[in-house]
This record gives structure tokens, C-alpha cells and sequence, in this order.
């Protein structure tokens, strides 16, 4: 072959090609160890990445391209997400930590008027849940104000809500745990006689279903803004990512705008001059004609994920559904192995009018049995558990300080069922790469635990 001669006819044709060996190499490397039997014993995590060749070919064709940042197959996975939710917009964002980070931002834009969040505003939350739920909150200078949950459903308490309330209250950002839904009728309803916001942690719950006025809709889609991860745990994965979405246009400006580094201009990475009045406007003290690409409305944040990790996404959500259906299997086969156990273990109950799409089978500890021994029992047999997370948030060394202050946060009422929860729960996974030999091995194996 020449030294100017192509090994390819074309760009596409070698493109082909390399998708082509990708493909093979999953087949030859990847596929048998997702497909390998499973042997008692052997490590059953509580969640695993499920994916085939056509990740991997997304992958390698987002490198091919060398965009690097966020290009066409994020608008392609922003497209797809929104139409799945039924939602009017969605931005991408590296983690969904990051997602939250954006989503309460968003509340202090000085756009919203009125209703923005201010520093000393309070926020109602709970404290058993993931901590990026609360952080940005706190960072800000908002008073988080936790309420207990309700067992075996592990969420908010409605009937503390009107307790939690102030003056100073401003929006009501609780995550739906583990998948199960929060009683979304309730609080909306109080969100809406309050004039609050209302922010959908959705991170564990993408694909649930609720139930209200005779309509079904989606987690994540009934409040101002919901959030998503898609962490390699999670629902869905592109490694690292999350995503943010509302169905109002305002909200989503400074959701954009937060995420841009502040920008006011909402042109996408390489292409300027799209709205055409780049250089003929003034803003705040800047001079006439100042370039809008670098005119900022806000002290933002570069939140935004690549397009190697939006080109996974896009093939992550062509399978989602089936995803989701097989985590309710999951769960519920489970759920039938573990009836037995009853007597000593409580176990989980979705919420009234709701679907879940079950993020994990969280159990709770009868009086008298030992939540530590069971762990270690059936950790020993392969099994992975998780705490649900913080457990009680204000028990961590993070509130120190404001524990010894007694500034920066309140609790509504008590935290007793917080408290249980952080002394005698635990969960195992029901992710969609399980099987029917791995569910009733973990039941068995609990089973025998709490008979010991």
C-alpha cells in the first residue's frame, strides 16, 4: 500500500469497520462473562452495568468523532430522554449529584423573582437519603428543615409537613427512595397551597410510575424540576452523568445558564451567533455590543458531561424499558422468597397509587433481630448490602459543627423512624442483570440468616 494510499474507501467505511471489531470483541471478551452461570456462593453486587456491543461501538464512535465535550449525541440523548419522560426539556450534566447541584441553583436565579431562594430561606427534606440531596442547600446558605419518614414505605412523612412549614419556607426537595415513590399527591398539593417549589430527587427512581386524577405519569415529571443519575449503579448508566428537567421554559433557562458557567447565551459549544444578535446588545454595565458568549447572568457552574458519555446513554435507553421490568421482577420474586421471614423482618411496600421501578429491597429489622449479624451472615455468602445511605444525615461528621452551633438546620418533630432506619435497615440489590438463581439464593441465604 502506498505511503498516501488509504486502507479505507471512506471515513464511513472505516468507521464500519471499526464498529465491526468492536462488536466482535464484545462477543469474544465481553458477552461471556455477562453470560456466565451463576455458581452459589459467588459475589452477587448489589448493581451491575448491563450492556452489549452497541455501548461500546456509541463509545468508540463519540472517540472517533473527538468532539470530546458535550456535541451531537448529547442533543441526541436530551432528545430521547425528554421524549421518554414526556417532558418539554432536559439538560445533561456530569453526575446527578451535579444534577441536584443545578436543580437548586436554579431556585436562587434572581429571574424567579419573589419566589427565588435567598441565603436563610429553609428548604423541607428528609435525613435518611443520600446526602447530595441536602448539600447544595447547606453550601448555599438555605436552612434544610428534615422530617421523618414513614416505615416500610422509607419516605416523607406527609403528615409532618405542615409542622416543618415557615415563613422563611421556600421549596420541598425529597428524593423518591430507592424507586418508591413519595406520596407525590400530598406534597405537590402542599407545595402548590404554599407556593413552594418542588424538586424531584429522582436518581433512584427513573422509570416509576404514579398514579393521580386518573393520569399516569412519571417520577421526576410532576414537580417544577427532576433529577437523574446515571451513575454505573443506577437505573441507566454512562459511567459518570446525570441529567435535569422541568417543563417550564424559565426554569430551564437558568437550569442552562447554571450549567454553562452562568453564560446568558444559550448558543451550544461551537456554534455562534445563533440567536443573530451576538454583538448589538447591552447587558448589566457592559458596554453596547459586548459579546454575548461571555456576558454571565449568573455565578455558574461547567456541569456539562461529554458526548462519550451521552453516546452511551443513547444506547442505554433503547433497552431502559426492559430495564425496568425486569428490576420489578426482581423485586418481587424476592419479595415472595422472603414472606417467611416476616415475622423478623420487615419488608418494603410501595406507595398507595404508585409503580415503583425498584432501585434496590430495602429491609427493616424486627425488635430483637440483629441487623449487623444478618449483614455479616449474608455478606459472608457473596451477598453485597447497603446501608440506605446517610441513614440519619445529621448523625454525620459533616454536622459537627452545626450540631454543636445548633445553627444551620432545625428537624421538624423527631427523627425516630430516621433513627431506626440508621440502627436496623439494609438493602440488597434487584438490578436487571440478575437472575432467577441469584433472587432465590439471596432469599435463601437471609432466610437462613435470620433463623441463626
Amino acid at each position: 500500500m502506498g505511503e498516501n494510499m488509504s486502507y479505507w474507501n471512506s471515513e464511513e467505511d472505516a468507521r464500519k469497520q471499526i464498529r465491526e471489531l468492536v462488536t466482535q470483541y464484545y462477543r469474544d471478551y465481553k458477552k461471556p462473562l455477562q453470560e456466565k452461570p451463576f455458581v452459589e456462593g459467588s459475589r452477587i453486587p448489589y448493581a451491575s452495568r448491563v450492556y452489549d456491543e452497541k455501548e461500546m461501538c456509541g463509545l468508540v464512535d463519540a472517540a472517533l468523532d473527538f468532539w470530546l465535550t458535550a456535541g451531537r449525541f448529547t442533543e441526541e440523548f436530551e432528545k430521547k430522554f425528554s421524549e421518554y419522560l414526556g417532558v418539554k426539556y432536559c439538560s445533561l450534566v456530569n453526575s446527578g449529584s451535579s444534577a441536584n447541584l443545578n436543580a437548586f441553583m436554579a431556585l436562587t436565579s434572581p429571574l424567579l423573582g419573589e419566589r427565588r431562594v435567598k441565603r436563610g430561606d429553609e428548604i423541607i427534606t428528609v435525613a435518611a437519603g443520600f446526602p447530595t440531596t441536602v448539600t447544595p442547600a447547606v453550601q448555599y446558605g438555605a436552612m434544610p428543615v428534615f422530617v421523618d419518614v414513614t416505615i416500610p414505605q422509607y419516605n416523607i412523612d406527609i403528615s409532618r409537613l405542615e409542622d416543618a412549614l415557615s415563613e422563611k419556607t421556600k421549596a420541598v426537595m425529597i428524593a423518591h427512595t430507592l424507586g418508591n415513590p413519595f406520596d407525590l399527591k400530598a406534597v405537590k398539593e402542599f407545595c402548590d397551597r404554599h407556593a413552594l417549589w418542588l424538586v424531584e430527587d429522582n436518581c433512584d427512581a427513573l422509570g416509576s410510575e404514579y398514579f393521580a386524577d386518573g393520569q399516569r405519569r412519571l417520577t421526576g415529571t410532576i414537580g417544577d424540576i427532576g433529577t437523574s443519575s446515571f451513575y454505573p449503579p443506577h437505573h441507566m448508566t454512562m459511567g459518570e452523568g446525570g441529567a435535569v428537567y422541568t417543563n417550564d421554559p424559565l426554569l430551564h433557562k437558568v437550569i442552562r445558564s447554571f450549567r454553562d458557567w452562568g453564560r446568558d447565551c444559550i448558543c451550544p459549544s461551537g456554534r455562534d451567533n445563533l440567536c443573530g444578535h451576538r454583538f448589538d446588545r447591552q447587558y448589566g454595565e457592559l458596554p453596547v455590543g459586548y459579546d454575548h458568549k461571555y456576558v454571565y447572568s449568573h455565578f455558574g457552574y461547567n456541569l456539562k458531561a461529554t458526548d462519550l458519555q451521552a453516546a452511551v446513554g443513547c444506547a442505554q435507553i433503547e433497552k431502559f424499558p426492559a430495564f425496568v421490568e425486569r428490576r420489578r421482577h426482581n423485586f418481587n420474586r424476592l419479595k415472595e422468597g422472603l414472606k417467611a421471614a416476616e415475622d423478623r423482618l420487615i419488608l418494603p411496600e410501595a406507595c398507595a397509587h404508585s409503580k415503583p421501578s425498584w432501585f434496590g429491597f430495602l429491609i427493616t429489622c424486627r425488635e430483637g433481630t440483629d441487623r449487623n449479624r444478618i449483614v455479616q451472615y449474608v455478606e459472608s455468602k457473596g451477598i453485597q448490602t447497603r446501608m440506605l445511605f446517610a441513614g440519619n444525615l445529621t448523625k454525620h461528621p459533616c454536622f459537627d459543627e452545626m450540631r454543636r452551633s445548633g445553627e444551620g438546620y432545625r428537624i421538624a418533630g423527631s427523627l425516630e423512624n430516621t433513627d431506626r432506619i440508621m440502627r436496623d435497615s439494609f438493602w440488597v440489590g434487584v438490578y436487571p442483570g440478575m437472575t432467577d438463581e441469584m433472587v432465590d439464593y439471596m432469599a435463601a441465604e437471609i432466610r437462613s440468616a435470620v433463623r441463626m
